[in-house]
């Protein structure tokens, strides 16, 4: 039992800033190559859409299933028989895919973090050679970006074996500040928004092949992208365990949600107007570029410095959601009992140390390459990753709707149906055009398969305290 419990606007602040952490600075660039100005509307009405279908699921969930915590990916086991091997399996791969998911969200947000600290200190994108072995060359800036986002991350570590409470008050801190800082941004480019530097609104988009793409393969490519503007949204569910109250989930959720959309459809659309669409898909920093040209080099640097401070605070949330997942799920009987193990603060150690460790393996990436290639390549992985957990809720959540197991009144067991059917509908259509991209789309599942070389040690455990019974 957690020795702290989370309010409302604890879970809230998790929520919002878990959501509106990496992608909110990085997404114009990404979304302006993936789609024209049409395809990008498009693609936030339908990602919006679905998403809060989705949030919806998850705080009915949570209120309907309060024993069931730690995230969307532990509904998998429930879909079958109680004690079944297949209970087991779906628990145990559908909990490692979405694990492996929220480690990489961490691990973009951290190299975010360092891509803003490069305004500041300018070798961080060095392209002074230091090392040639064979092919590879490891340039001054990427090793010294390395550097910097190893600190964060055990830094981040250190705050986190602390306890709930005090990791919460520093995100919570963050989050306002945040929310606070982008509310300004969107009033200055209402200001100074240029709808000539939008271009034609409608223009195709070429892929990685050179095929050319139409209006709706462009809202395909630039789902993926939305998509992941809006993980974490799921952040109360996963610490219903610690929530002083289980209404509060449901609350957090929508309210986090509808924040981060204001938040997200804002400051993607205006900054539209601030930069041309060539400009945007060659930006490193695309919002301190574009605020830049408003209030000169003294805009950028503070828009920067509020950016390091809204990173520090999703590092936070990110890395206490990526241990907590795993910590639950052991303590439910689906994933590897270590993981199950905290400390005198109610803090899992053992899980903390774990995903932070894989965590220092995927910085690796930011050696060979440019941040913002380390930021795309992380993006694809991490969405199809958690697709998988997001589909598994909203069909278990139809499995109640469809039994009526927990509901009493007819009226909301059809409303409720119909919800869990559009999430439903959303997630495998997301999944759809992840395969787009066949290569990323195979590396995200070959991260999710790879969870059952571990599988067996949990069968172990399992036969073990089924002897002891």
């Amino acid at each position: 039992m957690t020795k702290h419990k989370l309010g409302f606007w604890m879970l809230t602040a998790l929520v919002v800033g878990n959501m509106v952490g990496s992608g909110i600075f990085m997404l114009p660039r990404s979304l302006s190559q993936a789609a024209s100005p049409a395809g990008v509307i498009l693609a936030w009405a339908a990602t919006g859409l679905g998403v809060l279908m989705l949030a919806l699921v998850f705080g009915s969930l949570a209120v309907r299933k309060p024993e069931l915590s730690g995230g969307p990916q532990i509904y998998a086991k429930e879909l079958f028989p109680e004690g079944s091997h297949r209970s087991l399996l779906a628990g145990f791969m559908s909990t490692w895919g979405y694990w492996i998911g929220n480690i990489a969200g961490f691990v973009a947000v951290i190299t975010t973090f360092a891509s803003y600290l490069s305004t500041f200190f300018p070798v961080l994108t060095s392209n002074k050679e230091w090392l040639t072995i064979g092919n590879f060359t490891l340039k001054a800036g990427n090793a010294l970006t390395f550097l910097v986002c190893s600190a964060l991350l055990w830094g981040t570590h250190a705050i986190c074996l602390k306890g709930i409470k005090s990791a919460g008050r520093l995100n919570f801190i963050a989050t306002i500040t945040k929310v606070i800082g982008f509310a300004l941004f969107i009033v200055i480019a209402l200001f100074a928004f240029e709808q000539s530097k939008i271009g034609p609104f409608l223009a195709p988009r070429t892929n990685d092949s050179g095929e050319t793409l139409g209006l709706l393969s462009q809202v395909n490519a630039a789902s993926i992208a939305t998509l992941w503007a809006f993980i974490g949204v799921e952040s109360a569910m996963v610490f219903a365990a610690r929530a002083r109250r289980k209404q509060d989930i449901r609350r957090a959720t929508i309210a986090g949600l509808l924040i981060a959309i204001v938040l997200y459809v804002g400051i993607s659309i205006l900054t539209m107007g601030l930069l041309t669409q060539d400009q945007l898909m060659a930006s490193q920093n695309p919002l301190v570029d574009g605020i830049s040209t408003v209030l000169g080099p003294i805009g950028g640097k503070l828009l920067a410095g509020l950016g390091l401070i809204s990173l520090l605070g999703s590092t936070i949330g990110w890395v206490l959601l990526s241990s907590e997942v795993p910590f639950q799920a052991a303590k439910l009987g689906v994933f590897l009992p270590s993981f199950s193990k905290e400390n005198s603060k109610g803090m899992p150690t053992a899980s903390l140390w774990i995903s932070n460790a894989l965590g220092q393996i995927l910085l690796l990436s930011t050696i060979s390459g440019s941040i913002s290639s380390a930021f795309d390549f992380i993006i694809y992985i991490a969405t199809l990753a958690y697709l998988l957990p997001y589909l598994i809720a909203s069909l278990y959540h139809l499995k109640l709707t469809w039994t009526g197991e927990t509901y009493s009144l007819q009226k909301e067991r059809v409303t409720e149906g119909i919800i869990a059917a559009l999430a439903a509908i959303y997630s495998l259509w997301v999944i759809v055009a992840g395969t787009a991209d066949l290569k990323t789309f195979l590396l995200g599942l070959a991260l999710i398969v790879s969870g059952i070389l571990f599988y067996p040690f949990l069968l172990q455990y399992q036969k073990v305290q089924n002897k002891k019974m």
